[in-house]
């Protein structure tokens, strides 16, 4: 089953977030990766997704 990461990515852009393991609740954020995860732990998530939000979303379509 695919999530919906839409408002994360309208939201986060850019930025490291921290998210708990359903993949979709956001538990911090920051422009350091460190810190997002540092944030994470301090509220007591032991083990945060971490993942960087892209700038922008761009296509790839190639062949082999």
């Amino acid at each position: 089953m695919s999530k919906d990461w839409t408002e994360i990515y309208r939201k986060y852009k850019g930025l490291w977030v921290a998210l708990a393991e359903d993949e979709e609740t956001v538990i911090s954020f920051h422009r350091i990766a460190r810190q997002a995860l540092e944030q994470a732990k301090s509220k007591g998530c032991k083990n945060p997704i971490l993942t960087r939000v892209p700038e922008d979303l761009k296509t790839f379509v190639g062949s082999l």
